[in-house]
């Protein structure tokens, strides 16, 4: 919108967009603030609905947050109940089992070595092939030495063995047969 007696021309091409043109002298002219900001009307509907806007985020913004935040904790305890679903159908399945004779039987032969009467069980106390037995038992050093395997490996290996190991069982032959 121009005034009475202004008179509007067309900008002068610039050679960088984004800027002000340079006035003829080729110095930047300066923006007058009184005459934009006198340009700028103001309605009183304008400044009613400026107003409820700034009343409207005032309101919003912390219920917006807590109902964020909420929506947070729904999806948290959703997935924490259907990892508890999940745990609780395992127990469910792992109690069914305990309720099979079979499966009781086989737990405590395995576990406690358990064996029914006339059964003679094994248990062999040092299984390591010859060839892995050292022959010579080497002098003991005063000095700190580096072990040649890896300890903590053997020593897992031998625990896992121990834990797997398969206990023989002897079949009772019929002695009348």
């Amino acid at each position: 919108m121009t005034r009475e007696g202004a008179v509007r021309d067309a900008p002068a091409p610039s050679s960088r967009p984004g800027r002000r043109p340079a006035t003829p002298d080729g110095t930047r002219g300066r923006v007058d603030v009184r005459a934009w900001a006198g340009g700028i009307r103001f309605s009183a509907f304008m400044v009613i609905m400026l107003g409820l806007v700034v009343l409207a985020v005032f309101t919003l913004v912390p219920t917006v947050g807590t109902y964020l935040g909420q929506r947070q904790q729904i999806a948290a305890l959703t997935h924490s109940v259907q990892v508890t679903e999940a745990d609780v159908a395992a127990l469910q399945q792992q109690k069914d089992r305990w309720n099979d004779p079979a499966y009781v039987t086989s737990q405590a032969r395995e576990r406690l070595y358990y064996v029914r009467p006339g059964e003679v069980v094994y248990l062999v106390d040092n299984d390591l092939p010859a060839t892995a037995i050292p022959q010579e038992q080497s002098a003991v050093s005063a000095q700190v030495q580096e072990t040649r395997t890896d300890w903590m490996a053997q020593l897992v290996r031998s625990i896992a063995g121990a834990g797997l190991a398969q206990t023989a069982t002897v079949t009772p032959t019929d002695p009348a047969g």
